[in-house]
């Protein structure tokens, strides 16, 4: 296929009436109960006694298809950066309803939408780890763990420009990587440990996109069974070892970079497999003292490092219609797109949003619908158009 690479696309969004207070930053209002209050009145489709939100992205990466749920402690947890940001973080009774929301809306999506050539489907969720201050540039506007449920129209996609690939955002597992230039090979042992029945990994043109390329040199998985594997609690107990094992490998890493011959991290979930595949591994052992050594040498080097590992872990459907799971480093900004090589640039621009608003609303209203049937919430009554 000619110009394959990322693509840049442009979605046109209505303006928020949103002030922000003098004196504050737009990311530290962002964070404040106030805010995630206003985000639930005026776009919360669906809430739950696990206080888990739906709604729709006033501030979209689509207006094909768009929405997120967010895990919103913010009325309990009034410090930011003592909320849950991971999905191993939840208590187990939230983990089960948040799986089975995520489950039903991608089983949705795929219904809406059967066609692998016209549409690229995609969940994805963010770690939000408080690795900076808070007002830090790159630091997450709602630091609280939230999903995206995304559907791109492929013809969309192919007309659209192309992206810079050197764009820092765009994390592809090689160029913008600290880790896996140096790392990659011992980084696919230590994953391949885990004990995975229905994960199944995949390299080469199945785990990545024709018309992108991405994502580039990402661990990745087939999730043998398709949606049907979704409906399975087994599925969802390896979802979170991918992401635990993630965790361990980053954890045990900047470790070594911190304090030369670390031992194995407290709280680790795979310590043997640590023991056995990183820390007797010289091509791990030295990249960390190649990081260690620059961040000795170079403050902006160091200052940029995110000494607790953020991940971003999403599924996707794959051009053959096959659900592939990969999982990526948290770049400084990266949206979750930008893991499949897409690139949103937002516009303000009311007339052309409210051409897509009402069926992109109506198909909103019929998820919620199929949730409430489910016994997984109820109806927010909202201020704007979202009713």
């Amino acid at each position: 296929m000619d110009n394959i690479g990322p693509r840049e696309i442009n979605i046109p969004f209505r303006p928020i009436p949103l002030e922000v207070p003098e004196g504050m930053k737009p990311n530290e209002f962002f964070n404040s109960p106030e805010n995630l209050k206003d985000l639930a009145e005026n776009n919360g489709l669906l809430i739950n006694d696990e206080d888990l939100l739906l709604y729709r992205k006033a501030l979209g990466h689509s207006n094909e298809f768009d929405c997120s749920i967010i895990y919103n402690t913010s009325q309990s947890i009034l410090n930011p950066l003592g909320r849950p940001v991971r999905r191993t973080q939840l208590p187990r009774k939230v983990r089960g309803v948040w799986n089975r929301m995520n489950q039903i809306i991608f089983d949705f999506m795929l219904n809406l939408y059967p066609d692998p050539d016209r549409f690229l489907v995609l969940a994805g969720e963010a770690s939000l780890d408080a690795t900076w201050p808070i007002a830090s540039p790159g630091v997450p506007s709602i630091r609280m763990l939230h999903n995206h449920f995304i559907v791109f129209d492929k013809k969309d996609l192919a007309c659209a420009n192309l992206a810079d690939v050197n764009d820092p955002n765009l994390t592809d597992g090689g160029q913008h990587s600290l880790f896996a230039a140096y790392m990659r090979n011992v980084y696919s042992d230590f994953l391949s440990s885990l004990d995975l029945q229905i994960l199944k990994p995949i390299k080469g043109e199945s785990a990545s996109l024709s018309l992108t390329g991405y994502p580039q040199g990402l661990p990745s998985w087939e999730v043998q069974g398709g949606i049907d594997s979704l409906k399975n609690i087994d599925f969802w107990k390896e979802y979170d070892n991918i992401l635990k094992g993630f965790i361990d490998f980053y954890r045990a890493f900047f470790a070594q970079v911190s304090s030369r011959n670390s031992g194995v991290p407290n709280d680790s979930y795979f310590p043997k497999e640590i023991e056995k595949t990183l820390l007797f591994n010289n091509c791990f052992l030295s990249a960390a003292k190649k990081v260690r050594d620059k961040c000795i040498n170079d403050a902006k080097y160091a200052s940029a490092i995110r000494w607790q590992p953020a991940f971003k872990q999403l599924i996707f459907r794959n051009d053959q219609g096959k659900l592939i799971v990969t999982i990526s480093q948290n770049s400084i900004g990266n949206a979750i797109t930008e893991l499949l090589g897409v690139v949103v640039k937002r516009s303000p621009d009311a007339s052309a949003y409210e051409e897509k608003e009402p069926a992109l609303i109506n198909k909103l209203l019929a998820l919620r619908s199929r949730l409430v049937e489910a016994d997984l919430g109820r109806v927010i009554n909202t201020n704007s158009k979202v009713n």
